[in-house]
């Protein structure tokens, strides 16, 4: 372990992080049976989202992956798989059979005891959030035996808070015990539950409603359980919250809906963005478009392009397990399909593919010597990170939201190292300054011809090589990668 880079990545953590980490070490709470109150609400307002379907016949399928049962603490396939198993968002899926929800119910509380991975907080909690909509979906499903084990899973949670790690963990034990308190009716709990979310949610909502983390896919997840809480519970707070979120969202989906894949991200896990707008009708919410700001994206968009650029520093500091380092990134589509691509994700295990995916030369953007603008290492570390500044900036005539050209520079390669995006006459160009060598990397799609790329000035060399880029977990697309290097400055247009 570099003792430098442990330093660089410890000093960002707050200091209720580095208390809990202790504490968890030293004190381990035990899982007790408690008996619940018979008053429980078993009611939504609306249908949530159905979850996608991941188990067909005997086989789960979690992020592409398919695999038969074989125990709740198996890992063969990754922690994250795992994880899926135990968050019983399966049971929600479309055309689950209320009988088989039952069985796979009853079957994790007789074998609980053994259970290890789904008594980890973050399980615990997507799971008390499945059962609860399951059982208001089903309300004769929630028998005694079910209903004493769900409050005694939301017990244990209320214990074992995810305060050493903070961030979406953390909000998604808040809205856990808001949903409980909700649904058990219980005043207590309702208490601390609502404080905590409330603190969280202006914690980590941006000014302009994206999710601090700076993850699209977070995003939506996020979104996706504050409706839940909606539709269990309204709060004029939480619809604020809410309303603001799908402001966001609406700024910075693609024409057709997607989000763009920066960051931790990858399609077919969270809710897309039409079921999130349809579910917040279906609960009497309202919002407009927020123009993208704090969160650091920028949109730049004509009758034919459409690009959304990085020009952020990393927002959540202190726990920026999702970041990459991808500082002045984007993603272009060209007529709605898409053209340059960010490498996306494939995996969460710890190994040189996560690192890849992580690095500075997986996204479009400038390197130099292949050293990362910000320091990731292990999987979901930091350390040094890169400071961006914004210049100018220029908006439509017509939109507060869409750029026509920004200009910024960042300091992760311990000298000025500045870009300039604009939009123009049908072709977009970037503009890279850096006082020495550097290359500059543009990701192609499947497809995609490069001849649409010009290069204005200051190229040295071109290089075209395969490239795997991923949209979905476990799965890659052949693309091409153009490494140009430069010195001093480069420009190239998209046309």
């Amino acid at each position: 372990m570099n003792l430098g880079l442990l330093l660089r990545t410890v000093s960002h953590l707050r200091l209720v992080q580095v208390m809990y980490q202790v504490k968890n070490r030293l004190i381990h709470p035990s899982y007790k049976a408690l008996v619940a109150s018979d008053r429980v609400n078993v009611h939504l307002k609306t249908a949530p989202i159905p979850k996608r379907i991941c188990l067909e016949g005997k086989e789960f399928t979690f992020l592409n992956i398919k695999h038969g049962f074989e125990g709740w603490n198996y890992t063969g396939n990754g922690m994250l798989w795992a994880y899926n198993q135990n968050y019983f968002d399966w049971i929600n899926q479309n055309g689950f059979p209320e009988d088989e929800g039952c069985r796979w119910i009853d079957k994790f509380i007789d074998e609980l005891s053994t259970n290890r991975i789904g008594l980890d907080p973050y399980p615990i909690a997507l799971r008390c959030i499945n059962w609860i909509k399951f059982f208001s979906l089903y309300p004769g499903s929630a028998t005694k035996t079910r209903i004493d084990s769900l409050y005694s899973q939301l017990m244990f949670l209320n214990q074992k808070l995810e305060y050493h790690l903070l961030g979406n963990h953390l909000l998604e034990d808040a809205y856990a015990l808001y949903m409980g308190a909700g649904f058990f009716h219980d005043e207590k709990l309702f208490r601390k539950a609502d404080r905590l979310l409330l603190t969280q949610l202006k914690e980590q909502v941006l000014s302009d409603g994206a999710h601090y983390e700076q993850s699209p896919m977070y995003h939506c997840i996020l979104l996706d359980r504050l409706l839940d809480c909606i539709n269990i519970n309204t709060s004029p707070e939480l619809e604020q919250f809410a309303s603001r979120m799908l402001g966001h969202l609406e700024s910075i989906v693609w024409a057709d809906g997607r989000i763009p894949i920066l960051n931790d991200s990858a399609y077919e896990i969270a809710p897309d963005a039409y079921q999130l707008m349809d579910y917040a009708r279906r609960l009497g919410l309202s919002w407009t478009a927020v123009p993208m700001d704090e969160c650091g994206y920028r949109k730049l968009k004509d009758d034919h392009l459409e690009a959304i650029v990085d020009v952020g520093s990393i927002t959540a500091c202190y726990q920026p397990g999702h970041s990459h380092a991808d500082t002045f990134n984007y993603e272009l589509r060209i007529d709605g399909n898409p053209f340059v691509v960010d490498t996306g994700i494939s995996t969460y295990n710890k190994n040189s593919r996560r690192q890849l995916e992580r690095s500075t030369i997986a996204h479009n953007t400038v390197t130099v010597d292949e050293k990362n603008s910000s320091e990731v290492w292990g999987g979901f570390r930091v350390g040094r990170r890169a400071s961006v500044k914004i210049g100018s900036v220029e908006y439509r005539e017509d939109s507060h939201s869409i750029v026509k050209c920004i200009d910024a520079s960042h300091n992760g390669f311990h000298k000025c190292c500045s870009r300039r995006f604009e939009i123009a006459d049908g072709s977009f160009a970037v503009e890279d300054m850096y006082d020495g060598q550097a290359v500059s990397y543009i990701h192609l799609a499947n497809g995609a011809d490069e001849r649409h790329i010009s290069i204005e000035e200051g190229a040295e060399r071109i290089d075209i090589r395969p490239w795997k880029y991923s949209t979905e977990y476990n799965q890659f697309h052949d693309g091409k990668v153009m490494e140009i290097s430069f010195s001093g400055k480069l420009r190239y247009k998209i046309k």
